[in-house]
């Protein structure tokens, strides 16, 4: 959690700073390499790198590296199983931990992974590394390094732990339009049912391009009386003027809209485009109609307990925890931990991003 007590002045400048650089590219290697001076300076590093990871249908990792090449790197897939940070940020996703708070310095300077950055003239001196949820089944750990004997401190944990949410939306926004064309296209044939549509528009309400099937989805869930002259519907509108207004902070967890109706689930993905050479940034406002019952997909059953996978399944049902708490004759309180266990697990930030992810991981492209 954010506590703008916890820097002075110019940090929190370059903590602004960060945030608007991780808006402002499309992809993945230009979000870090924009990133890159400021995250460095915040987080007190020499250098950083993100890995992608999958871990089905077997394991893959990728990394992205901004500036200067990491030349150990190219070599992890032989030295994953040596990188004793890897478990203990999986197992908690969203917090920063270094080298200093798992083994000694004499434990450390053993690992082969040290002996290797010494051989290739890049010493790895302190590292530091936090998980960040992307999708499920897609994970990314952004690793900082120090080349000089000079541990990472407790207040460049905080810095790090006070954008990881930032740049999990970061990563999220560029797997969603990895193949963008323009700015005013999205990917045609992700939108080409019937059941799912998108629209781009430039705020406070000039629409700059819509899907086609976008007219008749919005014509089948809202009636004329609450559609906005500007041709939104009403809730939208204010969804998108009350995002626009938001600083990045209190944006987090607030970007899907979801209605209950007896079809089934509506929704409406609001994402803030990269920004352009002159005007206001373009939203692309993605929508989709989701059943109320959704089979947990394989991705998200991975790294789940036996009863994790029960609730799941009956939160999938449209069950609320008191008929969870019902079914399975346990207390409403259980069934509330277990559901925020499951949701961090797999990095969604409330029911309706869990329904959302599980429909979209249902209906690949």
């Amino acid at each position: 959690m954010f506590n703008p007590m916890d820097f002075n002045s110019r940090e929190l400048m370059v903590r602004d700073d960060v945030i608007a650089s991780l808006g402002s590219e499309r992809t993945i290697p230009r979000v870090l390499e924009a990133a890159r001076a400021q995250m460095l300076e915040f987080a007190q590093a020499d250098a950083m790198a993100l890995c992608l990871m999958r871990f089905s249908p077997s394991p893959d990792f990728r990394w992205h590296v901004p500036g200067h090449p990491i030349p150990i790197l190219d070599e992890y897939a032989r030295l994953v199983d040596h990188d004793f940070l890897r478990a203990p940020i999986i197992a908690r996703p969203e917090v920063p931990i270094c080298d200093t708070q798992l083994i000694s310095r004499g434990e450390y300077e053993r690992t082969p992974i040290y002996q290797r950055s010494l051989e290739l003239a890049l010493p790895f001196e302190h590292l530091m590394a936090v998980l960040v949820p992307i999708r499920p089944g897609l994970v990314g750990a952004l690793a900082f390094y120090r080349h000089k004997r000079s541990p990472f401190t407790a207040q460049s944990i905080t810095a790090v732990a006070s954008v990881t949410r930032h740049v999990a939306t970061s990563l999220g926004r560029c797997q969603d339009f990895q193949d963008l064309a323009t700015r005013a296209q999205l990917i045609q044939a992700l939108y080409q049912r019937e059941d799912s549509a998108y629209l781009v528009v430039e705020p406070p309400s000039r629409e700059v391009f819509r899907s086609p099937h976008t007219t008749a989805l919005l014509e089948r869930w809202f009636t004329p009386s609450e559609v906005d002259a500007s041709g939104l519907p009403h809730v939208l509108k204010e969804r998108l003027d009350a995002l626009v207004r938001m600083d990045p902070d209190s944006r987090l967890g607030k970007t899907l809209w979801v209605a209950n109706h007896p079809e089934g689930y509506r929704t409406c993905r609001f994402v803030e485009m990269p920004a352009g050479d002159d005007g206001p940034r373009q939203w692309a406002l993605l929508l989709s109609e989701l059943p109320h019952s959704i089979p947990l997909p394989l991705h998200m059953q991975r790294g789940l307990t036996d009863r994790e996978l029960e609730i799941a399944r009956g939160v999938l049902r449209n069950w609320s925890n008191g008929q969870i708490a019902e079914d399975f004759e346990i207390s409403g309180q259980t069934v509330k931990t277990h559901v925020s266990n499951l949701f961090k697990k797999l990095g969604v930030d409330n029911r309706a991003d869990f329904l959302y992810q599980a429909a979209l991981l249902n209906k690949p492209v």
